[in-house]
């Protein structure tokens, strides 16, 4: 039997807006992923160091504070140092189009603005992690 995709959901920098990071753990839970909430005001070396801890599947980072061109370059390069290639790294936030093309070309997953469903966010984890994963 296949064990449950395991999501870590973050909050990085001093970003205090949680609301949508608890709401995006609540629905991926209730889709059937473990989700491991890290709460506020991680850095990137501590959301990687609990993904590699609770062996996770993905990294979602949800993030406010406009700092999204630091702080998912800076998650991806640890992951590489780490031997997590094969971690998908996800998010979403205030992100402009163009930020979220500039940081798909370097290696992040699918970014998802606010008010995208929550079946559309946990669908693409789970199609990501079925094709990228071997358990």
């Amino acid at each position: 039997m296949r064990r449950p995709i395991r999501v870590l959901i973050a909050k990085v920098g001093l970003d205090g807006h949680d609301r949508g990071a608890k709401v995006i753990a609540t629905a991926l839970r209730d889709a059937g992923m473990e989700v491991i909430y890290t709460g506020l005001r991680q850095t990137p070396e501590m959301v990687v160091q609990a993904a590699l801890q609770e062996d996770v599947d993905a990294i979602g980072i949800s993030i406010l504070s406009g700092a999204h061109n630091t702080v998912f370059p800076k998650v991806i390069a640890l992951l590489k140092e780490n031997g997590m290639n094969d971690v998908l790294l996800t998010g979403g936030g205030i992100i402009p189009e163009d930020d979220m093309k500039a940081l798909n070309a370097a290696g992040v997953g699918r970014l998802f603005p606010p008010g995208t469903p929550m079946n559309v966010i946990a669908d693409y984890i789970s199609n990501w992690v079925k094709e990228n994963r071997s358990f």
